[in-house]
C-alpha cells in the first residue's frame, strides 16, 4: 500500500481478498455510470411517445444527467476526505440505484428529469472516488495493471449501450433501461461494505462554497451550451452570451482559487509536469477521438444503410481489442515509457481516424471490423496511459483533488468531443443530405479533420521527459542507465 501522509487516517490494511475484489467493484461502478450515458439514446423516440412529449423535449432528460455530473464531480474529493471513501462510494451507488428506480417508475417528463439529476449526483461521485480508493490502496508500481483493468468498462459500456438499449426497447419495456441498474447497484452496496477500504482525512479544511458556486455554475452552463450545440433552440447571440458568461464564471473561479489556501480544486497541481500533460493531453486528444462514437453510427446507418443492431456489432471489435490490450499495455509502457507511448500512440490514433475515412459502400465488412479492432486497442492504451500518468507525481495528500480535477476535465472533454464532431459534421455535410453518397463524403471529411486535430494534440505530450512516470510504468527497470 502507498505510504500515507500524516494527515490521512489510514484504515486497517485491506485483506488479500479485498485487494483482489476492489478493482472488480470499482470496474462495475464505472460500467454502470458509463453505460447510462449511452443506453438511453436509443430509447429516446420510444420514451417520448410513452410520456406524450415531443422527441426534442427528451434533450432535457439527457442534458440533466450531464449537468449533474459536471456540478457534483468537483466536490467528490472533498467529500471523500471528509466522510471517508467507503461512505461516499456507497452513498454514490445508493443514489445512482435509487435514481435509476425512480426514473423507471416516472410517469411524466418533469419527474424523469428530476430523477436523472439525482442519478447524476451518484454517478458524479462513483468515478473519482473509485479512482481515489485505488490510488490509496495500490502502490504506484501496481497502479498501471489495476487502472488498465478498471478502464475497460468505461470503453466497453458506450459500445454496448446502443445495442442494449435497442434490444430492451424491442423486446422488453423502456423502463427496464433504468431497472437494469438496480440488482447491480444492490450487489455493489453489499460488496462496498465488505471490501472497500475507508480512507479519510483526520482534519479537513472547510468546503469552498464560493468556489463551488462559481465553478459549478460555470461548468454546468458550459456543459449546457455544448449539449445544445448545433441545434436551433437558441440564437447565435444567445449561445455566444451563455458561452461568454460560463467562461467569465470559470475565470472568476481561477482568480478566487489563487486567493485561498484550500480552494475547491487545487489548480496548483497543474505546475506538476506529468499531471499537466496527462490532464490537458487527455482533454485535447478527446477533442478528436471523442466524436467517433457520434460519427461512426452516422456513417454506418445513414451512409452505408446498416441497421442500428448491425452498426452496433461493427463497433464491438473495439471492446474486444480494449480487453486484449490489458496484457500488452504494461509491457509497452515498461519498454517505451509514457512519453514515447503517448506521442506515438496519439499519432497512430490520428492516422486511424483518417483510415476510417476510406470506408465506403464497397468496403468489405472484414476490413471495417479490422479497423475497429485496431482503433479499440490503441484507444484503450491511450486512455489508460493518460489516466495513470495523472497520479505519477501526486502525493497522498493531493490525491483526492487530483482525482476530482481529472474526472471533471474528462467529463468536459466528452462533451467537447461530441460538440467538435457535430461542428465538423455540420460544416462538411450539406443541410439537405438525402443522398447517402454525399453523407459518406461529408463524414469522411469530418473524420479527416478530427484525425488532423488528434495528431496536433501530440504537442501536449512533447513536454514530457523520457523518465516521467517511471514509478508507475517501471520503465527504469528496463533501462537502468537511461
Amino acid at each position: 500500500m502507498n505510504q500515507s501522509d500524516s494527515s490521512l487516517a489510514s484504515p486497517t490494511s485491506p485483506s488479500d481478498a479485498s485487494r483482489r475484489l476492489l478493482p472488480w467493484l470499482v470496474a462495475v461502478a464505472f460500467f454502470m455510470e458509463s453505460l447510462d450515458t449511452t443506453i438511453l439514446n436509443t430509447a429516446v423516440p420510444t420514451i417520448s411517445s410513452a410520456l406524450g412529449v415531443a422527441p426534442l423535449s427528451m434533450k432535457a432528460v439527457l442534458a440533466s444527467y450531464t449537468l449533474s455530473l459536471a456540478v457534483f464531480i468537483p466536490i467528490s474529493g472533498w467529500m471523500a476526505d471528509r466522510f471517508g471513501t467507503r461512505r461516499v462510494f456507497s452513498s454514490a451507488i445508493g443514489l445512482f440505484t435509487l435514481g435509476s428506480f425512480l426514473c423507471g417508475v416516472s410517469g411524466n417528463i418533469h419527474l424523469l428529469v428530476a430523477c436523472r439529476i439525482l442519478q447524476g449526483c451518484g454517478g458524479a461521485m462513483m468515478v473519482p472516488v473509485g479512482r481515489l480508493t485505488l490510488v490509496r490502496t495500490f502502490a504506484k508500481s501496481d497502479l498501471l495493471r489495476t487502472m488498465s483493468f478498471v478502464s475497460i468498462p468505461a470503453l466497453v459500456a458506450p459500445m454496448l449501450g446502443p445495442i442494449a438499449g435497442g434490444l430492451i426497447v424491442a423486446y422488453l419495456h423502456w423502463r427496464f433501461i433504468f431497472f437494469l441498474n438496480i440488482p447491480i447497484g444492490l450487489a455493489g452496496l453489499i460488496l462496498v461494505y465488505l471490501h472497500l477500504p475507508d480512507y479519510r482525512e483526520e482534519k479537513t479544511h472547510p468546503l469552498d462554497v464560493v468556489g463551488l458556486i462559481l465553478f459549478g455554475s460555470g461548468i454546468a452552463l458550459l456543459s449546457y451550451v455544448l449539449e445544445i450545440f448545433g441545434e436551433h433552440a437558441l440564437s447565435s447571440r444567445e449561445m455566444s452570451g451563455l458561452l461568454a458568461l460560463s467562461l467569465m464564471l470559470l475565470a472568476g473561479y481561477g482568480v478566487h482559487a489563487r486567493s485561498l489556501p484550500f480552494p475547491l480544486l487545487q489548480l496548483k497541481l497543474f505546475r506538476i509536469r506529468t499531471f499537466r500533460a496527462a490532464v490537458s493531453g487527455s482533454f485535447f486528444t478527446r477533442l478528436g477521438i471523442g466524436g467517433v462514437p457520434f460519427l461512426l453510427p452516422l456513417l454506418y446507418q445513414v451512409g452505408l444503410g446498416f441497421t442500428p443492431i448491425q452498426s452496433g456489432l461493427l463497433v464491438m471489435p473495439q471492446a474486444i481489442a480494449a480487453m486484449s490490450m490489458k496484457a500488452i499495455m504494461p509491457r509497452l509502457l515498461r519498454r517505451i515509457g509514457y512519453r514515447g507511448v503517448l506521442i506515438s500512440n496519439t499519432l497512430i490514433l490520428g492516422v486511424l481516424l483518417m483510415v476510417f475515412a476510406t470506408i465506403g459502400l464497397r468496403t468489405p465488412v472484414w476490413a471495417i471490423v479490422l479497423q475497429a479492432f485496431l482503433y479499440g486497442a490503441f484507444t484503450s492504451l491511450q486512455y489508460t496511459s493518460m489516466n495513470t500518468l495523472v497520479y505519477a507525481d501526486i502525493g497522498e495528500i493531493d490525491a483526492s483533488s487530483a482525482s476530482s480535477i481529472a474526472s471533471t476535465m474528462q467529463q468536459m472533454s466528452i462533451s467537447f468531443g461530441v460538440a467538435t464532431a457535430g461542428m465538423a459534421t455540420a460544416f462538411f455535410i450539406p443541410s439537405t443530405h438525402s443522398n447517402p453518397v454525399e453523407m459518406i463524403h461529408g463524414i469522411h471529411k469530418a473524420l479527416i479533420a478530427l484525425g488532423v486535430l488528434t495528431i496536433a494534440s501530440t504537442i501536449v505530450f512533447r513536454s514530457l521527459k523520457s523518465r516521467d512516470g517511471d514509478d508507475v510504468s517501471q520503465h527504469k527497470v528496463m533501462h537502468p542507465g537511461g
